[in-house]
């Protein structure tokens, strides 16, 4: 089969590889018709190489059709459609049964330390081989699979894989009030569905911020108050307080990360590290590693005292400076972790109708075949040609 793999920093191609195979009488084969390109899958672009080997086939933001059962299968079929949830999840253990499905007790990356293992993303989360490829073995096939009608297009169904139960956690874990304020940090996909999301839950007033132009108007014309980081800079924290009547908002939705902006000494290490041997790389990250963390101080300044900062952008650093004395001063609340893809599907999907009331049907901005992958990869790292959001067709 076809399949997008991992060959080094800003290196990914197209190969030829084996098919996957049956291993376990709960496995499914899945033949992908569409899987998505994640910002999280940047991190692997361009920091994570450490973690990865040569060959190892990306992508968690996959859909398709059943092709192939183990013996053991019953509540899917060959021909049945189905999303596959980023998290490799049992479903039936004691965390899984908590609805923390990245912390599934069963596939437990416990020789690092991790939680839940993950499709295509790195030996931290279990070196899962992922969904940029035309076929993909799914185990626990009669409880992690999401089984969608067929009809509509991929787009309507494909975001459960990631995209929307990130969204809605990173807004549920906010815990705004009924009619409050949440600012989301990072319009990419994350950030822009969280936004539409905490509106669709009654936030009054959510304010958008980030740096592409493209991104802005895009959320801006999904009724989100959009501040340019370019234009505010250090100043944007007393603008969103001038527009919550001095406070700041109950809430911050940091959608951005590891690689925010505005900490030229932290990329330029990580770059480093990202050039290191594999060993030696992984020990630098693993007890050295920092993060950028403009995001995570911005979100510090723009929240109100008592309010609550979300965490949905992705963050690996081991020594990365949290400003402990302001967090408790102002009384703050803060949520984070991996989406529990599952634990959320049951509320996101009856919203997957011909109403769309979160406009998935026209989220992607680019739809491209497998073979342009590596292309799309270089264009969504460089935020060119208003690329915001990529869908492969396999």
């Amino acid at each position: 089969m076809r399949a997008l793999t991992w060959h080094g920093k800003r290196d990914v191609r197209v190969d030829t590889v084996p098919d996957p195979h049956i291993t376990e009488p709960t496995d499914i084969i899945v033949r992908v018709t569409s899987s998505g390109i994640c910002g999280s899958d940047l991190h692997l672009y361009e920091v994570l190489g450490p973690y990865l080997e040569p060959g190892d086939i990306l992508g968690h933001e996959p859909m398709g059709i059943v092709e192939e059962v183990g013996s053991e299968v019953t509540a899917v079929a060959p021909g049945d459609r189905v999303v596959i949830p980023f998290n490799v999840s049992c479903g039936t253990c004691w965390m899984c049964g908590q609805g923390l499905h990245s912390q599934c007790e069963t596939t437990q990356v416990r020789e690092r330390g991790m939680g839940a293992s993950l499709f295509g993303y790195t030996k931290l989360y279990g070196q899962v081989p992922g969904g940029q490829a035309e076929l993909l073995r799914v185990p626990f096939g009669n409880t992690l699979p999401v089984k969608v009608p067929h009809g509509p297009p991929d787009d309507r169904f494909v975001y459960l894989s990631d995209v929307l139960p990130t969204a809605w956690q990173a807004v549920a874990y906010a815990g705004i009030p009924p009619g409050g304020s949440v600012t989301v940090l990072g319009l990419g996909p994350i950030g822009d569905m969280a936004a539409r999301v905490a509106l669709h839950r009654g936030a009054s007033q959510v304010i958008g911020v980030d740096l592409v132009p493209e991104r802005l108007a895009r959320a801006r014309a999904r009724g989100v108050h959009t501040l340019d980081l370019n234009a505010y800079g250090k100043d944007l924290g007393d603008e969103v307080r001038r527009l919550t009547d001095g406070r700041g908002t109950d809430a911050v939705i940091d959608a951005v990360g590891m690689e925010a902006h505005g900490a030229a000494p932290i990329k330029a290490a990580q770059q480093l590290v990202g050039k290191l041997p594999s060993k030696i790389g992984q020990r630098v990250m693993g007890r050295a590693g920092m993060d950028s963390m403009a995001a995570f101080n911005l979100a510090v300044d723009v929240v109100r005292r008592g309010g609550t900062i979300s965490l949905s952008g992705v963050y690996g650093g081991a020594m990365d400076p949290v400003p402990m004395m302001t967090l408790f001063d102002k009384q703050i609340q803060l949520r984070m972790g991996q989406a529990n893809v599952r634990r959320w599907v049951p509320d996101i999907l009856p919203l997957l109708d011909e109403t769309d009331v979160l406009g998935v049907d026209d989220f992607a901005t680019h739809r491209l075949p497998l073979e342009q992958a590596p292309d799309a990869y270089r264009t969504f790292q460089a935020k060119e040609d208003g690329m915001i959001k990529t869908l492969l067709t396999i």
